[in-house]
């Protein structure tokens, strides 16, 4: 007991001399007050980076562009066969700040090529959207070979192979932005999205794991964005209209969403807010699942 009072009296002593210690002096000095970091949100968070997006000149693509663009990076759209697309994208954002190039993005040699053009106009890659896809409305029984691979080249090979041929040119702090669906987490889902869905389970599972890889050997994160229904020319194609108000009617905004409501949440994971941010799939559906 007599040692524990005295451990308390000695602490009551050292607390009184800190005191005495850090009480402010009224005596005039001559030191500037500490000054307080300020934070400025910069209007180009994305100044000097370089992104590649495929499937850029229509639809969730082109809005990312767009977005991308504004917010301070040059792009380079990848497209397939629309040329004209491609020309037109590249008019409105400026041929000073977006460059177009054909390529398969369901082949190697396609996204060889892409990335090739790329490092040769630019010299780096900072941002990586594999966005390029199909949509494919097949039952298991009505699914084909030729769907089958066509569906997985495009949506899972072109991905796998566009981030191998990427990596040799993307330096530490790149971002790479897989794009999945929100229909594989809903249990609304019918029959028709089986193969699609399939592709983007894939997807999800390749963005945690290259995560796992990537940011603890290169410092690049990676992470999916999962949109809802979206009103893009691949999702509107084929479904009548009272298909698309009833899908609108999952959401609690009672609407489809919008290529630019998606172009959104990829840049931000493109972006410096979401340095801590790896492995993750985003789902930007306005509540639908």
């Amino acid at each position: 007991m007599k040692q524990f009072k005295a451990i308390i009296s000695k602490h009551k002593s050292s607390q009184t001399s800190s005191s005495q210690q850090v009480t402010p002096s009224t005596t005039p000095t001559n030191k500037s007050p500490a000054t307080t970091q300020s934070i400025v949100m910069s209007s180009a968070p994305l100044s000097g980076k370089v992104a590649v997006i495929t499937g850029g000149t229509k639809g969730i693509g082109a809005s990312t562009a767009m977005l991308l663009v504004k917010l301070g990076a040059k792009v380079v759209v990848n497209y397939g066969r629309d040329s004209a697309a491609a020309e037109k994208i590249v008019s409105q954002l400026g041929s000073d700040k977006a460059y177009a190039v054909q390529a398969d993005a369901g082949s190697v040699a396609g996204v060889e090529h892409l990335v090739q053009e790329t490092v040769k106009k630019y010299g780096k890659i900072d941002i990586l959207i594999p966005n390029a896809g199909i949509l494919p409305m097949k039952t298991v029984e009505s699914t084909t070979e030729e769907d089958f691979d066509r569906t997985f080249n495009l949506n899972v090979k072109g991905p796998f192979f566009l981030v191998q041929k990427a990596l040799p040119h993307m330096a530490p702090g790149s971002s790479i932005v897989l794009i999945s669906t929100t229909l594989c987490h809903a249990s609304v889902v019918q029959g028709p999205y089986t193969l699609y869905c399939t592709t983007k389970g894939a997807i999800e599972q390749l963005t945690r794991l290259l995560s796992k890889d990537l940011l603890a050997s290169k410092g690049i994160r990676v992470n999916a964005i999962a949109p809802g229904p979206t009103a893009t020319d691949l999702f509107l194609e084929g479904k009548s209209e009272q298909v698309l108000k009833m899908l609108a009617s999952f959401s609690p905004a009672n609407r489809l969403g919008k290529p630019e409501d998606i172009a959104e949440g990829i840049a931000f994971l493109c972006g410096p807010g979401s340095g801590w941010v790896s492995g993750q799939t985003i789902r930007v559906n306005g509540g639908f699942a």
